[in-house]
C-alpha cells in the first residue's frame, strides 16, 4: 500500500471497531488482554470500564472485572491526557513514565503556578510517605501537606504530588456492587507484592515512543500524528512515527490527511455489517481522534460532550454514534434512557441491545427502558 491509497469514512470505522472489538464480541481474550490491547480504559468515572468490557467481551460479568481490582491486576491511575485509565499492573508504571510530560505540563500551567517556592522533590517525597502509610484522599493529603507548607493551598499541594507521583485509587472504589471514596496510594507500593514481569507497553523497549505508537494504531489505527497526539496528550510524536515509517504501511483519508497504519492490522471493508452497539460513557472509542469523524458522521458532536466534561454512553448504529444513553440505579430498579437523534431509526435492534444491557447491569433488579425525546442543540 502507498500513501496515494485511499481510505473512506466507512473503511476508517469499521477499522477502528473491528480493533475496539466492537464487530464482534471478544471470545478468545480475557479481560486483562483487553485492557492491554486497548491500551487501557478511561475511567475516571468508577464504572465505565464494566460496561466498556462488556460491549467487547462475550459473556463478561461485573464480578469479572471487580475481582482484577481487588486482587491488583488492574489499576487506575492519571495517565493518556491526565485522566484516569484503567491499565494492567505491568502496564501501569511503563505508561505512566511514558505520559509524565502531559501531567507536568498540565501541573505547570494551573496548580504549579500556586506553589511557588515549594522544592517539588520534597513535596513528592514527603507526599509520598503519606500515601504509603495509609491511602488517602485528596483532602486528606492536601490537609497533612499543608501542616509543611502552610502558605500554599492545601488543593495544589495534593495535586502536586499526583503529578509528581504514580498514584492509584485504591478498592472499594470501582469495585462493582460497592461505594467507595477516592483514596490514593503509590503505583509502585500497591504492586510491590506482585511479582515481576516485562513490561507490557513496548515489544521493542526502546527509549523513544514507538512500542507506544504501534500499540496506538494496533486499537485505534489507522491514524495520523495528529490522532495519537491527541489520544496520548503528548506532543512531537512525528520524530517516533517517521522512525516507524518503513515497518508501516500508509493511506490517505478523504481530505488528503497521511495515515499510519501497521501492516497487519485488520481493515475489513467498508460494507461490513456492524451490530447496534451501547458504548460506555468516556469510552476511548470516541475519545482518542483528532478527526473523530470515523465515528461521527452527519451529527453534532456538541450534543455528545457536554460543557461539564460528562462524556455520556453512546449509541453506535451501522458503526456511527447515532444517540447517547444514561442508565440510573435506584434501590429497587434500574433505569436506561437512550435519545436517538434521528427519530426516524429502526428501534428494535436498539431495544434488543438494550435489554442485554440492563440485564448486565441489573441482573436482579427491575429493569426500565425509556426512549427520550430529542433535545434542542444548545
Amino acid at each position: 500500500m502507498s500513501a496515494s491509497d485511499v481510505l473512506t469514512r466507512r473503511q476508517l470505522n469499521r477499522a477502528l471497531l473491528a480493533r475496539q472489538l466492537l464487530l464482534e464480541p471478544d471470545t478468545r481474550r480475557d479481560p486483562v488482554a483487553v485492557v492491554e490491547h486497548l491500551v487501557g480504559m478511561q475511567a475516571q468515572a468508577p464504572f465505565p470500564p464494566y460496561y466498556g468490557l462488556w460491549s467487547r467481551l462475550d459473556g463478561f460479568r461485573p464480578d469479572d472485572l471487580a475481582t482484577l481490582i481487588s486482587d491488583r491486576s488492574v489499576v487506575r491511575i492519571a495517565l493518556m491526557r491526565g485522566t484516569i485509565h484503567l491499565v494492567s499492573a505491568r502496564d501501569c508504571l511503563p505508561l505512566r513514565a511514558l505520559t509524565q510530560p502531559v501531567l507536568d505540563r498540565a501541573f505547570r500551567t494551573n496548580h504549579g503556578k500556586r506553589l511557588t517556592g515549594v522544592d517539588l522533590a520534597e513535596l513528592a517525597a514527603r507526599g509520598r510517605e503519606l500515601v504509603d502509610a495509609e491511602p488517602m484522599t485528596f483532602s486528606e493529603l492536601g490537609q497533612e501537606l499543608a501542616g509543611r507548607w502552610p502558605g500554599h493551598p492545601p488543593a495544589d499541594l495534593a495535586q502536586g504530588v499526583r503529578a509528581l507521583v504514580p498514584l492509584v485509587q485504591v478498592p472499594p472504589r470501582a469495585v462493582w456492587g460497592q461505594a467507595g471514596t477516592a483514596r490514593h496510594t503509590s503505583a509502585e507500593s500497591w504492586l510491590s507484592h506482585l511479582p515481576a514481569s516485562p513490561p507490557a507497553v513496548s515489544d521493542d523497549a526502546t527509549p523513544d515512543h514507538a512500542g507506544l505508537v504501534r500499540r496506538y494504531l494496533a486499537a485505534f489505527g489507522p491514524a495520523t500524528v495528529r490522532d495519537i497526539q491527541a489520544w496520548s496528550g503528548l506532543t512531537g510524536l512525528r520524530a517516533a512515527v517517521e522512525a516507524l515509517r518503513p515497518a508501516l504501511v500508509t493511506f490517505r483519508d478523504e481530505t488528503g490527511a497521511e495515515l499510519f497504519d501497521l501492516p497487519e492490522a485488520p481493515r475489513p471493508p467498508g460494507d461490513t455489517p456492524a451490530p447496534v452497539r451501547l458504548v460506555a460513557e468516556f469510552d476511548n472509542l470516541v475519545l482518542s481522534h483528532a478527526d473523530r469523524s470515523r465515528v461521527f458522521a452527519g451529527v453534532d458532536m456538541a450534543r455528545m460532550y457536554s460543557v461539564n466534561g460528562i462524556v455520556p454512553g453512546s449509541v453506535l448504529i451501522d458503526g456511527f454514534v447515532a444517540g447517547i444513553w444514561r442508565a440510573a440505579k435506584t434501590r429497587k430498579t434500574t433505569t436506561l434512557t437512550i435519545e436517538l437523534w434521528d427519530g426516524t431509526r429502526d428501534r428494535k435492534p436498539v431495544i434488543a441491545e438494550a435489554e442485554r444491557l440492563l440485564a448486565f447491569a441489573a441482573p436482579d433488579a427491575a429493569r426500565d427502558l425509556r426512549f427520550a425525546p430529542l433535545t434542542a442543540k444548545t
